[in-house]
């Protein structure tokens, strides 16, 4: 899929989700609703109306009647139930870790405000969260194995994309994981931007990532996503 976040729709808008979409994949729509229920409930129908969207998100942090009111709109759709995106709650950003975390009120270690998030979510009838890698395992034993996790602060070591996980002076992501790390804890989706966009040689860097993928899935399984 490609992700479409905030930055871009900002600048491009719907537009941005029909060009993309025409060249084939589907599209995650990485806006992070967060406001009122009425108010999230009609985002949420509006980007219904996009075509190729098949993940969109949420802010777990606006409630749970927020989220519930996300999920009523979905399930209110017209279009085919086949063809509904899955709606996932974004718990705590990765940038996030537990000091700042204090910053701002919320009490005790990210990893347990995370899971405590993702069990709301799937409360109010959302398909899974965005976590980081680092909690994937704990939400699978909370949720069930059928509950997704999407996951980004995924970061290949510094100079290759295999080993323990490296991070540039200016990443803003403070809860990482490799690739390989990542899919072994659980993870259903890998959010990757910057270790692909910023490299000397993006297509290889995304070859590279693609294979470390493969080697830390079962044979089966790694055969099929290629």
């Amino acid at each position: 899929m490609f992700k479409i976040n905030t930055h871009l729709f900002t600048s491009a808008g719907p537009l941005a989700v029909e060009k993309l979409h025409q060249l084939g994949p589907d599209i995650f729509l990485d806006l992070k609703f967060h406001d009122i229920p009425n108010t999230v409930s009609g985002a949420v129908t509006s980007a219904l109306s996009l075509p190729g969207v098949r993940l969109l998100n949420v802010h777990t942090l606006g409630g749970l009647e927020m989220m519930r009111a996300a999920a009523l709109a979905r399930e209110k759709s017209n279009g085919p139930k086949s063809q509904l995106p899955r709606l996932i709650g974004v718990t705590i950003l990765t940038s996030m870790d537990n000091s700042t975390l204090r910053e701002v009120g919320i009490a005790g270690p990210a990893p347990r405000r995370v899971v405590k998030l993702a069990r709301l979510a799937k409360q109010a009838g959302l398909d899974g969260v965005v976590a980081s890698p680092q909690e994937v395992r704990a939400i699978r034993r909370a949720c069930g194995k059928d509950f997704l996790t999407v996951v980004p602060g995924v970061r290949p070591e510094v100079g290759g994309a295999t080993g323990r996980t490296g991070r540039h002076k200016s990443d803003d992501q403070a809860r990482v994981a490799t690739p390989a790390e990542a899919i072994r804890a659980g993870a259903d989706y890998l959010v990757v931007g910057r270790p692909i966009t910023a490299a000397p040689d993006p297509e290889a860097a995304a070859r590279a990532i693609v294979d470390e993928i493969a080697s830390a899935q079962p044979p089966s399984v790694a055969t099929s996503a290629r």
